[in-house]
């Protein structure tokens, strides 16, 4: 796929920007400790997939996130998206002190909904994944450590976003194991009013 929908037309991001350990409650539940500094990893383009998988190689675990397209210099749309993980294959490389890239820029890594543009403030959005009708994950701009503003500008200092680059902005608590046959829905609230709701059943 390696291209994401924005107003009915394809968009390929020069790279996916990952954040990591931005939310309090899912660093405590993966026993991880919170970072001094902003935790950043990359998902290539060729990472995106449009299929739900819960198998490669070993079980896949997801992360809903909050997600938007850097354009013009500014964080200019938004999109719900599911970073997808090899947890096993992570915490092998963790405890060897190694990158994570083979756990996490795989092929079929990450999914996305389409991208729609941004007319608000980033503190009127919020957002949720429901697997099989059940609410299992829920975030907004509030519950993250570092916002979204604050990470564009921490990347200027290092490896800044161009345009068409995606950023994703980290995972609340609730991440798990993905099982064949789940229902998984995806949505984006402004203000509590829905702008984007995405579904994928995972095989």
């Amino acid at each position: 796929m390696a291209s994401v929908e924005l107003l009915g037309k394809q968009i390929t991001p020069g790279k996916i920007v990952c954040i990591g350990r931005n939310y309090v409650e899912h660093i405590a539940e993966l026993n991880n400790e919170v970072p001094e500094n902003m935790v950043f990893f990359n998902k290539p383009a060729s990472s995106i997939g449009n299929t739900l998988i819960a198998f490669q190689n070993e079980p896949i675990h997801f992360e809903a996130e909050l997600c938007f397209i850097f354009q013009q210099a500014k964080l200019a749309s938004v999109g719900f998206g599911l970073d997808l993980t090899k947890r096993n294959l992570q915490s092998q490389l963790k405890s060897k002190g190694l990158p994570w890239e083979r756990a996490k820029a795989f092929q079929n890594s990450v999914v996305f909904s389409p991208f729609v543009p941004l007319e608000a403030p980033l503190e009127q959005l919020s957002f949720s994944l429901h697997i099989d009708q059940q609410l299992q994950q829920q975030g907004n701009i509030e519950l993250m450590i570092n916002k979204p503003t604050a990470i564009v500008k921490e990347l200027e200092q290092f490896s800044p976003l161009q345009d068409g680059d995606i950023l994703m902005t980290g995972t609340p608590k609730g991440v798990g194991q993905i099982i064949a046959g789940q229902q998984f829905t995806g949505r984006i609230l402004l203000n509590d009013r829905v702008i984007i709701e995405q579904h994928w059943q995972a095989i």
